[in-house]
């Protein structure tokens, strides 16, 4: 069968009976981190009991049913930490708020355990990371239980021109559990159809621009982009360390500022987190304070909504009423420097990528078979059913880079210092200083497109997750409604180490709003 027949015909399965009794007799179907951390307190759930009912779930609705294809592998270790775990309760000991509660990672995050890391890559299919990345240490030391990984966008959606999100050559296809034909979304498709599926309490998501709040808008969740800093970046398989963190994918706003607590803190080994230091308190993010939108002034970035959807435009209007109604009050103005904040992104990225992964397979995969990009790009040649959809052209452009002076590169310095300098001083902060702004909101992208394994992703919607990932700036994402049953989020963006004052705003919102609503696991948004 051709490429196209194959991703089709696995795109029609129905979802069976099997799938309909899991999702009817779930017991813990959208219960927040709190209530299932309460349950465990009050002995009507332990740590092994919620385990073993994800685990369950995933096997009726990503391994069978609809096949979402979200999990790439389940961490065989899972039942015993999770039994460790309770033994621990009983004798007194809660490591924080987490205990107990399972957690499902991207498959670009180290752990060093018996899974393998390996961003979605047939390459690195069966090797295991040295260590844990310092925020997968930080998780188990608050208790929480390593799940799994999750599929993603091969490489982090950075392998080559005309991808298609949610594809990788270890992990297949992820199909968006709203419409089994629309995409996930790119690249942590795997958490955000993950989350919003039920397959775990919470998930960590990765982003370099749009990875978090891209996949999390369309599959109806809460995605965080942090401040750049705020998470450890190392054990991270990267793309840009002038971009790249990882951040809480949830479906609530409580659960998602719960995970960035756990995740955020000081890593010796990465420069970027010490800027957190008398700049963030980290607790403020366990103590959202209510009705934050009352005298709040937020931008509304006029030119981040052209070319939207009617029906986007609608339910964005709708947002903007119901902000109003809380107490904000609105500032429409265009996003100064818009398309000058993108414009060296690309060639910022080709020339970060090559040196940063180096560093990655010599700290975190040593043992692996590959030393640079160089040589990952040589496997993928020589085994070309790893580029059946798509090819590699970023892998060649970068590994191109390093021959013409790398970080040292004219041209890269200035397109890092330039992008930086719209999407900082000249953009978000000049908006925001103009009119004394807490914030400025958008819609975060449209509803998702048709998955598309032919031309690879051709969604033209706008997005807003640019200007923050540029910028290093924080950006969160919550629901605002339905287009034809597919899920559209707003975003919310600010300045540096806004972290909490966002999650806050969105919290007040998502409270107001209540606009989320599970996945049906319909074959196609035309059966809504």
């Amino acid at each position: 069968m051709k490429r196209r027949h194959i991703l089709q015909a696995s795109l029609s399965l129905p979802a069976g009976a099997a799938a309909a009794t899991a999702m009817a007799d779930f017991p813990w179907r959208d219960a927040s981190a709190a209530q299932l951390a309460q349950a465990q307190r009050e002995g009507r759930a332990t740590a092994l009991g919620l385990t073993q009912a994800y685990l369950a779930r995933i096997g009726a609705l990503d391994r069978a049913g609809p096949q979402l294809r979200s999990v790439i592998e389940l961490n065989p270790e899972a039942e015993a930490i999770a039994a460790a775990l309770d033994a621990e309760r009983a004798a007194g000991r809660v490591r924080g708020p987490l205990h107990g509660l399972p957690v499902l990672l991207k498959d670009n995050i180290a752990t060093g355990d018996r899974m393998a890391t390996t961003a979605g890559s047939i390459a690195l299919a069966g090797v295991s990371a040295a260590k844990d990345a310092p925020l997968v240490e930080r998780l188990r030391a608050e208790g929480a239980v390593i799940l799994g990984k999750t599929n993603l966008s091969e490489w982090a959606n950075f392998r080559g021109k005309a991808s298609v999100s949610g594809w990788s050559s270890r992990g297949g296809q992820t199909r968006n559990p709203y419409a089994l034909d629309r995409t996930p979304s790119g690249s942590s498709s795997g958490t955000g159809a993950a989350l919003a599926a039920n397959f775990a309490a919470l998930g960590v998501g990765t982003e370099t621009d749009g990875s978090i709040t891209s996949p999390a808008s369309v599959q109806g969740l809460v995605g965080m982009k942090p401040t750049l800093g705020l998470v450890s970046r190392r054990g991270v398989i990267p793309i840009a360390p002038s971009q790249d963190t990882a951040g809480p994918m949830c479906r609530s706003v409580a659960d998602a500022a719960l995970l960035l607590w756990a995740l955020a803190g000081v890593d010796p080994g990465d420069a970027a987190t010490k800027a957190q230091q008398g700049r963030f308190d980290r607790d403020a993010l366990l103590q959202l304070p209510p009705q934050a939108l009352r005298g709040a002034r937020l931008g509304v970035a006029t030119n981040l909504v052209e070319g939207h959807g009617r029906a986007t435009v609608a339910l964005f209007e709708a947002s903007l009423q119901q902000l109003e109604a809380a107490g904000a009050t609105l500032v429409r103005e265009p996003l100064p420097q818009w398309p000058a904040m993108g414009a060296g992104e690309l060639d910022v990225l080709l020339h970060e990528m090559a040196p940063a992964m180096a560093a990655y397979l010599a700290e975190f995969a040593p043992t692996a078979p590959f030393k640079t990009l160089a040589d990952l790009l040589a496997f993928n040649r020589a085994h070309p059913e790893t580029l059946a959809l798509f090819g590699q052209e970023w892998f060649e452009a970068s590994v191109a880079t390093v021959a013409a002076g790398g970080l040292k590169a004219p041209g890269y310095r200035k397109a890092l210092s330039n992008g930086r300098r719209a999407a900082r001083a000249l953009g978000i902060d000049a908006l925001m200083r103009k009119h004394g702004l807490v914030a400025i909101v958008a819609p975060t992208t449209g509803p998702a497109g048709l998955i598309d394994p032919v031309k690879g992703d051709q969604d033209g919607t706008p997005s807003a997750t640019t200007p923050a990932a540029v910028a290093g700036y924080p950006h969160v994402t919550v629901p605002m409604g339905q287009v034809q049953g597919l899920p559209v989020g707003l975003s919310f963006f600010g300045t540096a180490w806004s972290d909490a004052r966002l999650l806050a705003l969105a919290a007040d919102y998502e409270q107001r709003s209540r606009l989320r609503r599970d996945p049906e696991f319909r074959a196609s948004a035309s059966a809504v």
